[in-house]
């Protein structure tokens, strides 16, 4: 049964004009094309190397591999132009009186009010595109701008991540999103091989979309400048996969190929993804090779554990997900290998639960020095693999 329109509302559609609508699902459709050709080719091919020599057949084992993973890639940008083209948007009616209201205020408070369009996406989400520039002489803030704004509306807004501080002089377009149910803080402690100059660990904090945190954590194999280099090429093609709109899943996957591709230049590294929806409190864990993770709700410990092998192994990967609900004042702790190792000398999977539980500290940044300094504490001191902790606290907008 269809909702009821109120007045001055509209129904949802794409915010895209027909035509580019259907010029991006028109470049879908190719690119799944180009898929399928691979895959064609691919069936014929297989069958030809089952019949060759031992001598073609690794090259050609090779050469499949890396057909697969086009293919893989070609499906995975059709998908993401498909959700673009289709990405639908309903025009809520705001009032007359309620616009001449909120452009007085915001002339008292420096800025000219020239169109302003309130939206709400299908999962119920609003945002605000409203286009403005600042008084000669004034110098207001974007994020003051959403204040004023939350207050007319009624609702909690925040400018998107990549607005500028300041709004300009000239007309321009600024866009503000509903502030997510969830905020966090986080904090990290490391620690590098006591033979060693720098950590083989590299991780990052990074949004991913508007009200979506993902935390991730790499370790290289082995130690020294070498595993930095390995640790960090995961990273860095992480951050830019998440960022453009890959799904965790496909990035893992084209890194992996990536590596492997790569031969002996390239060495085995594991991959820790924490991805949270402020939103909803969702949080999705993808683990390949890595340590456990855990999730502590006051004094109750969860483990996330994945029995499988670190990028670069095998082309098929054993890939796990795991997904959590979240609430008020749980913490996520992310830990790499040097870190349970250093526990009770290699029992530190089963002792570190144990620790966590007893842990009433509530900043992030001071849970992570504390599991660090206890690491270091059953070591005796000797920090014999890079070691990294991350935490993550999340808890409710008031």
């Amino acid at each position: 049964m269809k909702k009821q329109l109120m007045n001055g509302e509209t129904p949802f559609g794409s915010i895209l004009p027909e035509y580019g609508k259907k010029k991006l699902l028109m470049y879908a459709d190719s690119f799944r094309d180009l898929a399928n050709t691979f895959t064609g080719i691919q069936q014929q091919d297989k069958a030809e190397v089952m019949a060759e020599d031992r001598q073609e057949y690794l090259w050609k084992r090779r050469l499949l591999e890396n057909r697969d993973l086009m293919a893989e890639h070609l499906n995975e940008m059709a998908q993401i132009m498909t959700q673009v083209a289709e990405e639908s948007y309903r025009s809520v009616y705001m009032g007359e009186r309620k616009v001449k209201q909120l452009s007085h205020a915001m002339k008292e408070a420096g800025i000219w009010l020239k169109h302003i369009y309130l939206l709400e996406k299908e999962d119920g989400h609003k945002e605000i595109n409203i286009v403005m520039r600042a008084v000669k002489r004034a110098n207001p803030e974007v994020e003051e701008v959403g204040n004023l704004l939350s207050v007319f509306l009624n609702l909690r807004l925040m400018p998107v991540r990549t607005s500028p501080i300041f709004v300009g002089k000239d007309w321009c377009s600024y866009q503000y999103v509903e502030e997510p149910k969830f905020h966090v803080l986080t904090g990290v402690a490391k620690a590098v091989k006591e033979t060693e100059s720098v950590s083989g660990d590299n991780y990052s904090f990074l949004e991913v979309k508007e009200g979506g945190l993902a935390a991730v954590l790499s370790d290289g194999m082995g130690s020294g400048e070498k595993a930095c280099r390995d640790s960090e090429f995961v990273i860095d093609f992480i951050e830019k996969f998440l960022e453009v709109g890959f799904s965790k899943e496909t990035a893992v996957q084209m890194i992996n190929g990536s590596l492997i591709a790569g031969g002996e230049s390239k060495n085995m590294s594991t991959l820790d993804i924490c991805q949270a929806d402020l939103y909803t409190g969702v949080c999705e864990f993808i683990k390949v090779g890595s340590a456990p993770s855990y999730i502590k709700r006051e004094n109750l410990i969860e483990q996330i554990s994945a029995r499988n092998l670190p990028l670069g192994v095998f082309y098929e990967m054993d890939m796990e997900v795991t997904r959590r609900r979240l609430v008020d004042g749980d913490y996520i702790i992310m830990v790499s290998d040097g870190v349970l190792d250093a526990l009770s000398q290699g029992v530190g999977e089963e002792m570190m639960p144990e620790m966590l539980g007893r842990i009433n500290l509530k900043n992030p940044s001071e849970i992570a020095n504390h599991i660090l300094n206890f690491s270091l504490c059953q070591s005796k001191g000797k920090i014999r693999d890079d070691m990294t902790v991350m935490v993550i606290g999340i808890w409710e907008n008031l």
